[in-house]
């Protein structure tokens, strides 16, 4: 049996569904988790990383675990106690989404700090482990949601500055294929999508699948910086604005590692935007 973690977020849904499909059992848990985040027949059960007692039950019977890394709680999870939990309650094997951060942020509190800790409490936790280490999502592209309805409008910084982002769809792949085999203890993913896309080029991917002609316009990163300034921590900002418009060489390389433990390719992004295309009408 595993548990998911995370269950209603972009990656965890996805993984909820592919594993009932395959017909794992499945225990799937988020802070408010209701029947309706998941699959017919898919057990729930309402629990907070950040209480890692709350998931003593949720715990009980299975042998493997997807970490969702706490997101914006990061700062705040006592993982070994959490770990201790899970193995108390039977799990032998963890899989870890964290960030690409850890490894090209390690400075930064908000993407590497935080993200070396976890993943330095999952090495040292007696449990199997894998890490996923994506960088930016497809899904990020959810934010434009709202001007694209409303105006047929994108508005993004760096207008021309590519990055590979990965489909969350591709990251659950991977992690599907992760917790139900042990041949990937001990390695590190590195998720990436099959190319770098440009905010513009996502605004023309987004246009194509509706259809209709979307304007692209090109923030500068003051105005962008206040955007996100009304819904981020400013640290978080200052390392998510310098990712996007001056991208390290790690950052902008594309991983094969999606590919080879799927045995398919990366997800692009005007493949993404087609399926989600019924979100931004």
């Amino acid at each position: 049996m595993i548990v998911v973690t995370g269950a209603t977020g972009n990656v965890g849904r996805e993984l909820v569904r592919t594993l009932a499909g395959s017909g794992t059992e499945v225990v799937a848990t988020s802070r408010q988790i209701t029947s309706a985040d998941v699959p017919e027949g898919v057990r729930h059960r309402p629990a907070d990383l950040v209480d890692a007692e709350s998931l003593r039950t949720v715990f009980d019977g299975a042998d493997a675990l997807f970490l969702q890394n706490g997101g914006p709680s990061a700062h705040l999870l006592d993982v070994p106690h959490l770990l201790d939990v899970a193995k108390a309650g039977g799990i032998e094997q963890v899989v870890l989404l964290s960030s690409q951060g850890v490894a090209t942020r390690p400075d930064s509190v908000s993407h590497g700090v935080v993200g070396h800790t976890i993943e330095e409490a999952v090495r040292r936790s007696g449990l199997d482990w894998t890490l996923l280490r994506p960088g930016g999502f497809h899904s990020n592209a959810f934010a434009w949601a709202g001007s694209v309805r409303e105006r047929r409008t994108v508005a993004a910084p760096f207008g021309d500055v590519g990055l590979p982002t990965v489909d969350p769809a591709d990251i659950a792949a991977v992690a599907a294929v992760t917790l139900r085999s042990r041949e990937h203890t001990g390695q590190i993913y590195e998720l990436t999508g099959p190319a770098r896309v440009t905010p513009r080029q996502q605004s023309a991917d987004l246009a194509e699948a509706l259809g209709e002609p979307i304007e692209f316009v090109e923030w500068s990163r003051d105005e962008a910086r206040a955007q996100m300034l009304a819904f981020m921590p400013e640290p978080v900002v200052d390392t998510t604005l310098a990712i996007l418009g001056s991208p390290t060489p790690a950052e902008q390389r594309v991983s094969p590692d999606v590919e080879r433990v799927t045995g398919r390719p990366a997800g692009t992004f005007a493949g993404w935007a087609a399926r989600h295309a019924e979100l931004f009408r």
